[in-house]
């Protein structure tokens, strides 16, 4: 493979122009398919195999033009002291509200005045409007919202407070800034590191290419394949963070080999034979977790897996071609002034004789092996106790800031009506008349029922619907207890869905695909990284590393999210259960980039071993080479992570913390202490393959061991003269 991409490289250099072009064109051919795609719908949503989804789908059936998953809004309405929502004034200005209500859009389904439908509280002081739409959530126009937050509005006044709350508030949270910010703080960082403007400036721009290029395809595509716009948003957010790590390891080997006094199409070559080697195989393990998102069968996390991966392996192919053509177009700008005029004087430059950070870490690593494995290990599984009390779920409008409407429309319909009125549940009973009395006289004597009003039957009469109101808020552990305990209590020909309930099966259909996409993702990627490595061990330890940081990072979103330890720091106002979500997409996200830094860092430690180095020289070779730019891409994939902590949406604040924090215990305390403290202690065991098992793996030569066969490059001893000192293994 090195040779291939040598070639590649290579050729890619000589032929800048039109490889620029050939990039360029597909970025043009993308943007005019996004701009002439027809609006897409949101992605529908359904989870296949739940009770929920089996309701929904009976109610579709049974009871037509029901719109049972279509999105729901309530106007809540506080008269003030002393006064009801009884009073005259108060049921004219309701009433004014239900009737603008139902001609503000053509999206209504129906809108039921609380009047008639005995929709106030017992004081009389709290009344809400609730209103149906046709489509769901994500599909509402924004002339709907603005209807309704309009009617909202104007409702106001004369002492009574209007709140409006519901899912057809909800949209996709704005990201724009958290990016720009994340942009801006990469740029700032690679100019730290590579100290041109030029050199920090490549990776930015192809990212942003290759980024480009995935979203324009998406939007383009999103009708056609039932896309949501979230699948553009996590193929944008991973986009980025690989973009910019690929093409920061390439061109960091690229100034290297300047460094060693090789020509620039020379050096271009060796850097994609090498480092694009290492891009190759880290960007198959990001694609494995991606695609691996399939094992959860649910559509939409498919689609979003695949699409991302599309985006990675964009990114890759960027990296090996469209950076070593405008490496070709920088010269010798993609350097530093000192090493620049040494190029030209055609000398190499001058060496300080202090080793690098990097050069000093490892070596303090290698002389106390045990402390650090030790301290690390130690310190990560204190951070990931409170993991064992995770509790998942789905967010709702009580853990949004009390500054939002939809919080203040929850309060106040808590206040008036009790907590489980926020999330009622649906019952379908598929059967006669007696069959739903039956059901909801069982369902009446269950613990932690509020409420539950008779049967609606359909036309035909063979099926009707109990509404159950729960006595806990919804994402209470009661009500999903209640939820369980209703199933158990009735047979098979009743169903409970709803919010609430559709959001208690999704919770546990991610924790029970969790330990089938782990084995998956890790088993798969083992494979990889044995083919890679060619060792046993150095995979297995790469796996085990991922899993304590990947662990730890959920404790510490447990002790913040869910109990609230320093949840004032991170603007957390409620605490709840964690989004359901987030240890697969943790485990997705993080895994891929956990496994760019190990093959970036480990390769460069196999290469100097392969080439004669000792292990405790190759550990160090490593690190001179490789510690700062792992370390620049952990910076900033972390400062990317954390523009989004400042989210007022609490999903998005626990994804951006729970990625942060993922990456940070990944890329500092597992590649950069555990894993050179056990690669000392193994010495040269860590390299060790069964001879049966080497001849079984293709050798794909990650190290360009054929490259110096071939003649492509002298051979040079990766390992300096500080290293050579270094006796340790």
């Amino acid at each position: 493979m090195a040779t291939f991409l040598y070639k590649l490289g290579r050729s890619a250099f000589r032929r800048r122009r039109l490889v620029a072009l050939i990039w360029v064109a597909l970025l043009a051919l993308a943007g005019v398919g996004a701009a002439t795609a027809s609006t897409a719908t949101s992605s529908s949503f359904s989870i296949p195999g739940t009770e929920a989804q089996r309701a929904f789908d009976l109610l579709e059936q049974r009871f037509p033009g029901s719109n049972a998953n279509g999105a729901t809004a309530r106007v809540v309405f506080q008269a003030p002291a002393g006064q009801t929502m009884k009073d005259p004034a108060n049921k004219a200005k309701v009433e004014k509200t239900v009737a603008a209500l139902k001609s503000g859009s053509d999206q209504i389904a129906r809108v039921t005045d609380p009047y008639t439908a005995q929709a106030i509280s017992r004081d009389g002081r709290v009344a809400y409007v609730s209103v149906a739409y046709k489509v769901n959530a994500m599909e509402l126009t924004d002339a709907t919202r603005d209807a309704l937050k309009d009617t909202g509005a104007k409702a106001q006044g004369q002492g009574l407070t209007v709140e409006i709350g519901g899912d057809a508030l909800q949209s996709i949270p704005e990201t724009g800034a958290g990016e720009i910010v994340g942009v801006v703080i990469a740029g700032i960082v690679l100019v730290i590191t590579f100290g041109s403007l030029v050199a920090a400036g490549l990776p930015l721009l192809t990212a942003i290419i290759g980024v480009g290029i995935g979203v324009s395809t998406i939007t383009a595509l999103a009708n056609v394949l039932d896309l949501g716009s979230t699948t553009s948003t996590l193929a944008m957010m991973i986009g980025l963070a690989v973009g910019i790590d690929y093409a920061l390891f390439i061109v960091s080997r690229y100034r290297a080999e300047l460094a060693e006094g090789r020509e620039k199409e020379e050096a271009a070559g060796r850097a994609a034979g090498t480092a694009g080697s290492a891009v190759v195989f880290a960007g198959l393990t990001v694609v494995i977790a991606l695609v691996g998102l399939a094992v959860v069968n649910i559509p939409m996390l498919t689609k979003m897996g695949f699409a991302a991966a599309g985006t990675v392996v964009i990114a890759v192919l960027i990296a090996l071609t469209l950076i070593p053509a405008l490496l070709g177009f920088a010269g010798d700008r993609i350097v530093g002034r000192k090493q620049r005029k040494a190029l030209k004087r055609n000398t190499e430059p001058e060496k300080a004789d202090k080793p690098n950070a990097g050069t000093r870490w490892a070596r303090f690593v290698i002389r106390r092996p045990l402390m650090v494995l030790l301290v690390g290990v130690l310190g990560l599984g204190a951070v990931a106790v409170p993991a064992a009390s995770l509790e998942m779920g789905l967010p709702d409008d009580g853990v949004k800031p009390t500054s939002t409407s939809e919080r203040r429309a929850y309060d106040l319909l808590s206040e008036g009506f009790g907590p489980g009125f926020n999330g009622p549940l649906l019952v379908v009973v598929d059967g006669p008349k007696a069959a739903a009395d039956q059901a909801m006289s069982a369902i009446k004597g269950l613990d932690g029922v509020a409420a539950v009003t008779p049967p609606t039957p359909n036309k035909a009469g063979d099926t009707a619907m109990i509404t159950v109101v729960p006595k806990d808020r919804p994402s209470s552990a009661a009500t999903e207890e209640l939820v369980h305990d209703i199933r158990g209590a009735t047979g098979d020909d009743v169903l409970v869905t709803g919010q609430t309930a559709m959001n208690i099966d999704f919770s546990q259909k991610m924790n029970d695909a969790l330990l089938p996409y782990l084995a998956l993702v890790v088993g798969l990627a083992f494979l990889l990284l044995m083919v890679v490595f060619r060792s046993v061990l150095v995979p297995l330890k790469a796996a085990l590393g991922f899993l304590l940081s990947v662990v730890a990072a959920l404790g510490a979103v447990v002790a913040v999210f869910q109990w609230g330890w320093l949840g004032g720091l991170f603007g957390v106002e409620q605490t709840g259960p964690i989004m359901s979500m987030m240890p697969i997409f943790m485990v997705g996200v993080v895994f891929g980039l956990a496994m760019d830094y190990e093959v970036f860092l480990v390769t460069r430690m196999r290469e100097a071993y392969v080439h004669g180095a000792r292990p405790g020289q190759a550990i160090v070779t490593g690190f001179q080479h490789g510690a700062r730019v792992v370390t620049a891409a952990a910076v900033i994939m972390i400062a990317v992570f954390s523009g989004f902590i400042g989210s007022s949406e609490q999903m998005v604040k626990m994804i951006g913390f729970g990625l942060a924090v993922a990456v940070l215990f990944d890329a500092f305390v597992v590649r950069m202490a555990i894993v050179p403290a056990v690669l000392a202690l193994l010495g040269h065991k860590a390299w060790w393959l069964p001879k049966w098992l080497g001849r079984v793996l293709p050798n794909v030569d990650v190290e360009g061991e054929g490259l110096a066969a071939a003649g492509a490059a002298g051979a040079t001893d990766p390992a300096g003269p500080a290293e050579k000192e270094l006796v340790k293994a």
